[in-house]
């Protein structure tokens, strides 16, 4: 596999082409190239990550999440549990409003959160447990237990996709399988639906009347939203060498995901910081279509393990420096507490594009054809698709690749129509470290078919084993169920794990106060 040279050699630093923005007085524009472009603007239809991060924008949730994975209060003032846990009352803070100025309401938040439940894998699983979640007055909301559900705050705080923010009741009550326009938001930006341009630029201004907490210290979603900037906007640059211009020419403050070759070209601008986004790795997979053949026989998806070789997929998005990804990778983040080594045979033991092939002739194949979707203007999954596509020709494999932008695939992978209406066999894509840590909220782990992200596999044995996971009574008693979830994985490959890596991003050194974990606005300022 060849990956492609974005830049060759310091010359090509002469002849970056430029991308001139006009400069405002004053200096509280935030300017920077995002991941990918906005194509969707609801967080709870899509789990695109960029679609996650405009909705931190826009949104706030009852509770945050911190960096050591706490839980803290964000628009709750707290909760009282009663009746041996089966009944939970939270408490909003005062003094909240939405961009229109209406008061956020308990009645806003029983919406919102019926809406995330039906999306979102803890949310599912809570809200099997729900006996009725009702509005108590306008500050308070209650859930009525069937059974006591731990779980509960903590899925309510979780950034994993989709996230639970808090909307407007006639926001929230959108079918939660169809989109919604309407952009007006609780968080501590709002997005500027006049200047949204897909494809061109997405404007978000300050919010004047969004009340952050008033303690603590800012830490992935918990703690004080502050806002130093009045506008931050999203320049949807393509081509990496005029982001890398731009960014060196100070037009833009921050490239969110550059190449590895354009971090090698950055990390000579003393005035440049290259840093991981996420201390802790992101997670690739190639995610089959369990819905249509060839993919939805076990056996085809079993065949392509011996050709999977991590490092290729790896090195394809960071380069070659073994320090920036791993291999040896399972269904769980590298480094974390339910991530292991069990049945990961299939994928560390020898490689052999000659030995899956032999297998995919006993599954039965005879050149049926497949299709594999993905982006050419985002990097992990572009690069991912690039080496997924060299492996499928290797193999022989009647593959048709049908690459588009970002936006494009997000809304295509929807479709669960066979091939010839247009639907896929495969995709890859990654996603952050914490929404791989445990069953709770690890999307694509599910097996509960249509109900499921795409892809939509039935694997009755995972949905056993991850309610198994929740009712477990200690960490040991949960590292054993992912130890067993993880073989039966292996074995039935809801998809492949392709390793895991550290994305890195590049910013304005001028830039400080930046929240690691993901593209994160608050507490960042110009100094």
């Amino acid at each position: 596999m060849h990956r492609r040279t974005i830049l060759a050699g310091a010359a090509a630093a002469a002849a970056l082409p430029r991308f001139a923005i006009a400069q405002p007085a004053g200096s509280r524009v935030l300017r920077m190239v995002p991941q990918a472009n906005l194509t969707s603007i609801d967080p709870i239809w899509t789990t695109a990550n960029i679609t996650r991060n405009h909705g931190f924008m826009v949104y706030d949730t009852l509770y945050g999440m911190d960096a050591e994975f706490n839980v803290q209060p964000q628009m709750a003032a707290g909760h009282v549990e009663e009746e041996g846990g089966r009944s939970v009352t939270i408490t909003l803070r005062d003094e909240l409003r939405f961009h229109d100025g209406e008061p956020v309401r308990a009645a806003d938040c029983v919406a919102s959160i019926a809406r995330w439940m039906k999306r979102n894998p803890t949310g599912q699983k809570l809200e099997s447990v729900v006996e009725s979640l009702e509005v108590v007055d306008d500050k308070r909301l209650r859930f009525k237990l069937r059974r006591p559900f731990p779980m509960l705050v903590r899925g309510l705080a979780s950034p994993t996709n989709p996230v639970c923010f808090m909307m407007p009741e006639r926001v929230a009550k959108t079918d939660p399988f169809q989109q919604f326009r309407d952009p007006t938001g609780s968080g501590p930006f709002r997005f500027k639906q006049d200047e949204f341009n897909s494809g061109s630029l997405v404007v978000y201004e300050r919010n004047p009347h969004y009340v952050p907490v008033s303690s603590g210290q800012p830490s992935l979603t918990a703690g004080p939203k502050i806002v130093h900037f009045d506008r931050v906007e999203w320049h949807i640059i393509t081509d990496a060498a005029t982001s890398a211009a731009a960014l060196q020419q100070g037009e833009i403050d921050w490239f969110e995901q550059p190449p590895p070759e354009i971090q090698q070209l950055l990390r000579r601008n003393r005035q440049v910081s290259i840093e991981p986004i996420d201390p802790l790795p992101l997670s690739g997979i190639l995610r089959f279509n369990h819905l249509h053949p060839p993919f939805n026989d076990k056996k085809m998806r079993q065949a392509l393990l011996p050709a999977v070789d991590q490092a290729d997929y790896m090195a394809a998005i960071v380069g070659a420096d073994a320090a920036m990804y791993r291999t040896g990778v399972g269904f769980f983040t590298p480094g974390t507490p339910m991530a292991s080594d069990a049945a990961l045979g299939p994928l560390t033991g020898p490689r052999s594009i000659d030995r899956a092939k032999a297998l995919l002739r006993e599954a039965g194949y005879t050149n049926q054809p497949m299709r594999l979707i993905g982006p050419t203007d985002i990097l992990a999954p572009s690069a991912m698709t690039q080496v997924a596509a060299d492996m499928f020709r290797r193999l022989g494999m009647n593959a048709d690749v049908a690459l588009t932008d970002w936006g494009t695939v997000v809304q295509r992978r929807t479709s669960r129509e066979p091939l010839e209406r247009g639907g896929w066999s495969t995709l890859l894509t990654s996603f952050s470290s914490f929404e791989f840590l445990d069953p709770a909220g690890h999307t694509p782990l599910r097996g509960n078919g249509t109900a499921a992200w795409p892809g939509w596999p039935t694997i009755p044995r995972l949905e056993e084993l991850r309610d198994a996971w929740f009712d477990a009574p200690n960490t040991a008693a949960q590292q054993a169920i992912c130890r067993e979830i993880q073989t039966v994985a292996m074995d039935e490959l809801p998809y492949i794990p392709v390793g895991a890596y550290l994305s890195m991003t590049a910013l304005r050194r001028n830039l400080t106060g930046r929240v690691p974990g993901f593209a994160i606005y608050w507490g960042l300022r110009r100094t």
